[in-house]
């Protein structure tokens, strides 16, 4: 019987490398395997900072984007029309995930840039939509979009890489981001499980060289039980 190729995620708040490891990654393990990279997130920062560099009227759309994704996340639920974009973003999710399904199917290792989970709704890839109430278009695009998480969450990762680091160093390497998003994110990266993924902790902070040496340990230890055919627990990076 011929088993699916692995699934390895990598996660981590902005400014702790998980695009650089995710591409270190592919070019070692494509000359191994036929691998591919997959971005899981849901890039609606990319799309602000866009927007807030927009001459004249950029910095005021930016505000008024930021205070509507905190209402979102208040008591009160999102209005319809950030409902709207937050569910259009979830469905942008969705589609990546069965596209990269589609590819592990064909054969190909997975590499994915942040990975979805339903413990921690907000922005460390859980629902926008969970602070909806009941009820209403509103909250039918909430439930519905709780079950795309369900879905998705019912693939758990076969090694999940965890990158930490300290708000400071994160805020240094991105200072077009918003410092509280940043120490948000920060907060709930450690507190985030995939199922019964193992999840092997690396030390962002650290020389790069020694990020992707400690990766390629815990990447290759997975190879080597996949290959086998046995179970893999985990591996010391």
């Amino acid at each position: 019987m011929t088993r699916v190729p692995p699934l390895i995620a990598v996660i981590g708040c902005d400014g702790s490398g998980k695009s650089t490891l995710t591409q270190e990654l592919q070019a070692w393990l494509g000359q191994r395997q036929p691998t591919v990279t997959c971005h899981l997130g849901k890039q609606s920062g990319n799309i602000g900072r866009v927007i807030a560099r927009l001459p004249l009227l950029g910095g005021r759309l930016d505000k008024s984007i930021h205070a509507k994704a905190r209402k979102a996340q208040g008591e009160k639920g999102p209005g319809l029309g950030a409902a709207l974009v937050i569910y259009a973003f979830s469905l942008r999710r969705l589609l990546r995930f069965h596209r990269m399904m589609r590819l592990r199917g064909e054969g190909r290792t997975i590499i994915a840039d942040r990975f979805p989970q339903l413990e921690i709704p907000g922005p460390m890839d859980g629902p926008g939509l969970a602070a909806a109430r009941p009820g209403g278009l509103v909250g039918m695009l909430a439930a519905s979009e709780r079950r795309m998480f369900e879905t998705m969450t019912q693939q758990s990762p076969d090694l999940v890489l965890r990158l930490n680091v300290s708000l400071d160093v994160a805020a240094t390497r991105k200072p077009d981001h918003r410092f509280t998003s940043l120490a948000r994110k920060i907060a709930d990266v450690p507190r985030l499980r995939f199922g019964t993924a193992p999840v092997v902790e690396l030390d962002a902070e650290a020389p790069l060289e020694q990020v992707i040496s400690r990766a390629k340990v815990a990447v290759n230890a997975l190879l080597i039980a996949h290959e086998g055919g046995l179970p893999f627990v985990g591996a010391a990076a």
